[in-house]
């Protein structure tokens, strides 16, 4: 096998596994606690998407996908179109997971920021029954 052919299976691998386990862990943990809790809406799948993260590693995720990008970019050449175009695709596709994950991050530090007295009282949050007199 050649070193072009290895930096390829390399790319792809790098670029598509991550996803793959954390997109399945996402479904595997989120349908989970919806069929526990009977809960529905965005609250539901959050919480299995923070716990598929966490399971697998942001750092990790990050590395593979900067490395898959790498690798995949070194590929890219115009003799051997279909896996210039896979490559191409793959590399779109981990661009589109970073940002995301940047995206979500900055979201996260904005809601932190804007709402700390919420965030510091969560504990207070929860909703105790009341005793009937």
């Amino acid at each position: 096998m050649d070193l072009e052919k290895k930096r390829f299976a390399w790319g792809v691998g790098l670029a598509w596994l991550p996803i793959v386990l954390v997109i399945g862990q996402v479904f595997f943990y989120g349908f989970r606690g919806i069929s526990q809790e009977k809960a529905t809406g965005l609250a539901a799948v959050a919480g299995g998407f923070a716990e598929a993260l966490t399971t697998f590693g942001l750092l990790s995720f990050v590395v593979c996908e900067v490395w898959a990008i790498v690798l995949l970019l070194r590929v890219v050449k115009r003799e051997q179109w279909s896996r210039s175009m896979f490559a191409v695709v793959s590399i779109v596709c981990s661009v589109g997971f970073l940002l995301l994950t940047v995206l979500m991050f900055w979201w996260l530090w904005h809601v932190r920021s804007a709402f700390p007295s919420v965030l510091r009282n969560s504990h207070k949050l929860a909703v105790t029954p009341r005793s009937e007199n």
